[in-house]
């Protein structure tokens, strides 16, 4: 049996459910197709915090208690370590985890998130999972950067249009293979239909914690130049709610109340989705979703594809979310959406309206035959011979 260790951030985005699902979907994902899979996640002593934001030790924080509390939730004990900057460990001491990384066949490094020589160095292979298209490689390829992308044999991305035509991201001399977003279908699976689209939900974070990106003297937008975009929805959907779990910081006052002058509902994030079943019990309520993009995937063509809206497609609610150019990769108009300008986005409310249930069935059928992470991440195994 190959053995993997999946590499990323967990308890570093604690009280966070949808990103809690990235990480454990390529973990569960890849035991469904017969592998012996571990997690490993670095944290730094001094990012570690309690509810309040505050800096706090690593045995009482929200991040060592938000790590535990997801492994116990999908039965994990005994195949994952947290490793604390200063030795400490939450699961596997660190001398298990170095000997879990010598006898593994493949390091799936998410984000690069494992930088940590000791580990890196000692699996057969590393596979790095590009989850931020755009960024990754413009960082790459800047000089006066500190960010260099090393040190692994292959290379994937959610960003599926990078090395063909009408995508302007370099490929930074590295063999980008595109992979969609894997969804786990089990974890997903229809409840009952809300019958009408009378509701449009999302769960996002206003400002991207990276900042914009500068490159060949362009400089690209972010999620909240986009959002800004489409502001006037709710207002021109009449009839329609919309609402965000919305990450938004207080200081953000004047688009908070322009967002609620124009018809949007906000909801707090920490409280809304805490964890990976409230996430999913979130997205089961929600009829359809709207969203829109980083504006440096949408500017660069990236066919960026959001793992969010995988789970709302796998769950049969249609997705009405600005294009990437995924229309490449992904069947659009029944279930799927995709819109470039405000009209656009309204059309679309109205499209998915006109015929609920069918679009329902056919955001699921597309996760089925696109998604499911049992023939994502076997054809990625397969393609790149990386386990046996």
């Amino acid at each position: 049996m190959a053995t993997v260790i999946v590499g990323g951030a967990l308890a570093n985005k604690p009280l966070n459910g949808g990103e809690a699902w990235v990480r454990l979907t390529w973990l569960l994902g890849l035991r469904r197709l017969g592998f012996e899979v571990s997690f490993a996640e670095q944290i730094a002593a001094d990012h570690c915090i309690d509810e309040g934001g505050w800096a706090t030790d690593f045995e009482t924080s929200v991040n060592r208690s938000f790590f535990d509390g997801v492994v116990r939730e999908f039965g994990l004990e005994g195949s994952v370590c947290l490793a604390c900057g200063d030795g400490r460990t939450a699961g596997m001491s660190y001398e298990d985890l170095l000997a879990r990384a010598d006898a593994a066949d493949l390091l799936v490094n998410i984000s690069g998130h494992i930088t940590d020589p000791e580990v890196l160095r000692r699996p057969k292979r590393r596979l790095y999972v590009d989850l931020d298209p755009g960024f990754t490689q413009f960082w790459h390829t800047d000089a006066t950067s500190k960010f260099r992308l090393g040190g692994h044999e292959h290379y994937v991305t959610v960003g599926t249009n990078i090395g063909a035509n009408g995508c302007s991201i370099p490929t930074g001399g590295l063999a980008w293979r595109a992979v969609l977003p894997p969804v786990l279908l089990d974890e997903w699976s229809v409840e009952r239909s809300p019958g009408t689209a009378n509701r449009f939900t999302t769960v996002a974070t206003w400002r991207c914690p990276y900042g914009a990106v500068e490159h060949d003297g362009r400089r690209y937008g972010l999620k909240h130049h986009e959002f800004r975009r489409f502001i006037e929805l709710p207002s021109r959907a009449t009839g329609t709610e919309f609402e965000a779990v919305l990450d938004i910081h207080p200081n953000d006052s004047k688009d908070i109340a322009r967002l609620r002058a124009n018809g949007w509902q906000l909801r707090e994030p920490t409280t809304t989705v805490p964890g990976p079943r409230a996430f999913r019990r979130y997205i089961q309520d929600s009829p359809a979703e709207f969203s829109v993009a980083q504006g440096i995937y949408v500017d660069t063509n990236s066919g960026w594809f959001s793992d969010r809206t995988a789970s709302y497609l796998a769950a049969g609610r249609p997705a009405l979310v600005q294009d990437t150019g995924f229309t490449r990769s992904l069947p659009v108009g029944d279930g799927l959406v995709a819109f470039r300008g405000l009209d656009e986005a309204v059309a679309g409310v109205k499209r998915i309206a006109s015929d609920y249930e069918h679009h329902s069935r056919a955001a699921r059928a597309i996760a089925v035959e696109h998604l499911d992470s049992d023939l994502v991440l076997r054809e990625l195994v397969d393609e790149l011979e990386i386990l046996g």
